[in-house]
């Protein structure tokens, strides 16, 4: 089935600007995310496809590409002879990747397909956070501290000794490859000499020993937004590993976990509290304070005669939502406890409730179940 086009889904024209991609993208993520639609899959669906199309369009290299190529420019699979997406043709199956890199490596800094710098962007990184349900629900700043590799301060990350400095590669003259014929081929490999940095060390740094970079511990302010979610990962552009010799820095990838909470369960935006409640309260009504996750309390009324396993909603109570001003519902869940380790006088007082009768009143509920449990079996009784 052939893709949607990407404006499209987002909705906007496509002269649109980067702010007006953005506002659409967020209001589009806030309608269709898991959060606020569980078990639905057509929001999944589309969610998803709200994600591709913006990591797309908010890059503008990404984005030139789409709008000359389509989707073959995010195709990773090979075109065969003859093929013409975009205008181009591939011969001998050429995938557009090359072609991209071509045409827009030097310009991205990747210093070509094979190399994203003198010696190769840094690696990314994976941190992981445990956080609680209260700071989910507010927010807050966290201080991390990540063993990383840095910039070597002694020589400023280029790799040599101070005083000196990287020379041209003398076996492809900076190019950082090299190419060979090979009947009526040209056959281009990423030059041995110098790893494809096109630059060579003659003295390297002994602080780094001509990495550019040096193992070193740092520390991270790091905003947690309110109404994070277990699972959900931030995003921290350049904060990986130092690249080798001034290449790049990698991102850094800080996975959340939230902690079970001991009196409120999440369920997406919403709060789940179950509350237990005297048998005499729930018989004659009353008023209850249940704890919020904001920190305060709120009061519900209790009717007379509420059953166990009634359901109490609280709006605008339950958990922040990303991104967003509101809040979701908390939803109370009262369970009538039965009394134990009676007095005497208490118990003689409920065997004079019981010998008052008035079952099928005062308990509805069980009087007609055992009612249908009589009929069912006096009709078993009657088949035979």
């Amino acid at each position: 089935m052939a893709k949607r086009d990407y404006y499209e889904i987002l909705g906007v024209a496509r002269s649109a600007g980067g702010d007006e991609i953005k506002k659409a993208y967020r209001k589009l993520a806030m309608t269709h995310h898991p959060d606020r639609n569980p078990g639905n899959t057509e929001s999944e669906v589309k969610f998803k496809e709200i994600n591709e199309a913006y990591d797309v369009l908010k890059d503008d290299q990404k984005r030139a590409a789409y709008d000359r190529f389509g989707h073959a420019a995010f195709e990773g699979g090979q075109a065969g002879p003859g093929a013409r997406p975009g205008g181009f043709e591939f011969g001998f199956g050429a995938g557009f990747a090359d072609i991209f890199d071509e045409m827009f490596g030097e310009f991205m800094g990747r210093g070509g397909r094979g190399g994203r710098g003198p010696g190769g962007r840094g690696s990314d990184l994976r941190y992981n956070l445990e956080i609680t349900l209260e700071e989910a629900f507010a927010g807050k700043q966290a201080t991390i501290r990540v063993p990383s590799s840095a910039v070597c301060d002694s020589c400023n990350g280029s790799g040599a000794e101070p005083g000196t400095k990287p020379e041209t590669c003398p076996t492809c003259r900076g190019l950082g490859k090299t190419r060979t014929q090979q009947g009526f081929f040209t056959i281009e490999r990423t030059c041995s000499t110098c790893g494809g940095g096109g630059r060579v060390i003659g003295s390297p740094c002994k602080a780094c020993s001509g990495a550019g970079r040096v193992r070193r511990e740092r520390t991270l302010n790091v905003n947690i937004p309110a109404g994070v979610a277990d699972g959900n990962r931030i995003r921290l552009e350049g904060e990986g590993e130092a690249g080798l010799r001034n290449a790049p820095p990698g991102d850094l990838y800080i996975f959340l976990s939230v902690q079970p909470h001991r009196i409120f369960q999440r369920d997406g935006a919403d709060i789940q509290c179950k509350v237990p409640i005297p048998m005499a309260q729930a018989s004659l009504g009353g008023n209850v304070e249940v704890p919020t996750i904001d920190g305060n309390k709120a009061k519900i009324s209790i009717p007379a005669g509420t059953q166990s396993g009634a359901v109490f909603r609280l709006r605008n109570k339950g958990m922040s939502v990303l991104g967003s001003s509101s809040r979701g519902d908390m939803h109370v869940q009262v369970q009538v406890e039965t009394p134990v380790n009676l007095t005497r006088r208490q118990r003689e007082l409920l065997e004079e409730f019981a010998r008052e009768g008035g079952e099928d009143v005062s308990s509805p509920e069980s009087h007609g179940f055992f009612h249908r449990v009589k009929e069912f079996l006096d009709e078993l009784s009657g088949k035979e």
